[in-house]
């Protein structure tokens, strides 16, 4: 049984689409990234697993729960994590009371081993924390009363380089340990570095759903060439596209055979020669034909106003209902 199911799930806001027709599964021990810029529909998504809007057509499956039925939700929920996009801590508690409130819902048998790795100062008030602290205290919150899944929505928002990467560190011990992690982001070289495959959501549309690796690979190689001489025809190889020459470099993708590329390449007097895998972020903008920003500015509900789509609703607290 995967850990989440989705067949044709769709939800609609009057004669908007929030989401159309989503069909993906994650397995169970699997980190499964859900990649797409803001308004693209991920937050909908998310909300619509934990039980938190209810779906226009289709359906879902967490953890062998029906995302309808309150009932099958009830126990599923004690076994998921939960971080929004905007933590709704109160500002007038401390860190400390925040995680025992959590801890009294649903345990916290993880906590001191959390508090090692994410350090929020938890004696002072919400009020004063950074943006970083706020959301290092909502991973803790997520995971110490180990969950088999955690559902996230821009887990590393607000966190300093180094915290990043501390999390993606935990990301990928969780995968080792068997919990499964589902995570919204568009945050490129975060999905590189921890899942193990992605989704790509356009304008409410799943466009791709596989493997990281088959994605860059599609992409291509980077090849940059620099010969003696004019390097007429250097581009002119099955495979080769977008080909540009910047002084005496020779620039193209490559998506065709390698061998038939350096017999091509041994015909020139090569001077220097560097074959690259492409930036994510350029497998990413070939589902987005440019049109889209994938920069992160501004929220998400503000995305989806400007291209139409349905905005996204208000954020709920962190935990929200999945603590019930």
């Amino acid at each position: 049984m995967a850990a989440i199911e989705v067949r044709e799930l769709t939800k609609t806001y009057g004669e908007v689409v929030g989401i159309e027709s989503l069909s993906f599964s994650v397995g169970k021990g699997e980190v499964f990234g859900f990649l797409g810029p803001n308004g693209a529909g991920k937050t909908t998504t998310i909300r619509v697993l934990l039980g938190l809007l209810s779906p226009t057509a289709g359906s879902a499956e967490v953890l062998g729960a029906d995302v309808t039925s309150e009932s099958d939700l009830i126990e599923a929920k004690r076994r998921i994590g939960y971080l929004p996009a905007d933590l709704g801590f109160d500002e007038d508690v401390t860190g400390r009371r925040v995680l025992d409130y959590f801890a009294s819902i649903r345990g916290d048998e993880r906590r001191a081993e959390l508090l090692e790795i994410f350090t929020p100062p938890l004696d002072r008030e919400i009020r004063e924390y950074s943006s970083g602290n706020r959301q290092m205290l909502g991973v803790i919150q997520a995971f110490m009363h180990d969950p088999d899944l955690v559902i996230m929505d821009e887990p590393t928002s607000g966190l300093d380089p180094l915290k990043q990467e501390r999390f993606n560190e935990f990301v990928r011990a969780e995968r080792d340990r068997g919990t499964t992690v589902f995570f919204s982001s568009h945050v490129l070289s975060e999905v590189r570095r921890v899942c193990d495959r992605v989704g790509i959501l356009r304008e409410g549309e799943l466009v791709a759903a596989e493997d990281v690796e088959s994605l860059v690979d599609r992409g291509g190689k980077r090849v940059r060439v620099q010969v003696g001489g004019e390097g007429s025809g250097l581009g002119d190889v099955e495979g080769a596209t977008d080909v540009r020459r910047l002084g005496d470099e020779h620039r193209f993708a490559y998506a065709g055979d390698y061998g038939t590329l350096l017999a091509h390449l041994a015909s020139y007097d090569v001077v220097d020669v560097e074959i690259a895998e492409p930036p994510l972020e350029d497998v990413f903008m070939h589902y987005y034909g440019g049109s889209e920003d994938s920069d992160g500015e501004g929220n998400e509900s503000d995305a989806g106003e400007e291209s139409g789509r349905a905005p996204e609703p208000a954020s709920e607290p962190a935990g929200g209902d999945a603590d019930a």
